[in-house]
């Protein structure tokens, strides 16, 4: 069995959510200053934005696999716990989509912004899974 090499797509898909979890952690430092409130929006749609790619280069990943789900027991691990996670950053992309439609109707204040924080803490447990996914799977599985 060929398995996915840890570098390429998969390194590149680490840095990618890497990236939306500082700039998710961006948006959670600014969000409850009205004065930050474009530095915000970008923030928030700079982590959408890298959750959708994400998304896209994993499928690319499933349709250029040397292996299926049926291969092997690699295959079964392979495709279950990475496409479990990358319904999770889907879920996870969509709580921050909702967040950023809020934040330009104004609904985050200072001491109002619960809906934002779990969001953002929903994305940090998503990158913290995909590490441990990456290492496992990727490095480890290989």
């Amino acid at each position: 069995l060929e398995t996915v090499s840890f570098m390429g797509l998969p390194l590149l898909n680490t840095v990618i959510l890497l990236l939306s979890g500082l700039s998710v952690t961006w948006a959670h430092k600014s969000v409850t200053d009205i004065s930050k409130f474009s530095e915000t929006s970008f923030a928030l749609f700079f982590t959408i934005a890298l959750g959708l790619i994400f998304s896209l280069f994993q499928a690319e990943e499933y349709w250029s696999s040397p292996f299926s789900i049926s291969d092997s027991v690699y295959g079964s691990i392979f495709f279950m716990t990475t496409g479990f996670h990358g319904l999770h950053v889907l879920i996870g992309t969509f709580f921050i989509f909702i967040c950023f439609i809020r934040h330009l109707n104004y609904h985050f204040f200072q001491k109002h912004h619960v809906g934002f924080v779990c969001a953002a803490w929903y994305w940090h447990f998503v990158d913290v899974v995909w590490i441990f996914l990456y290492l496992c799977v990727y490095i480890w599985g290989a």
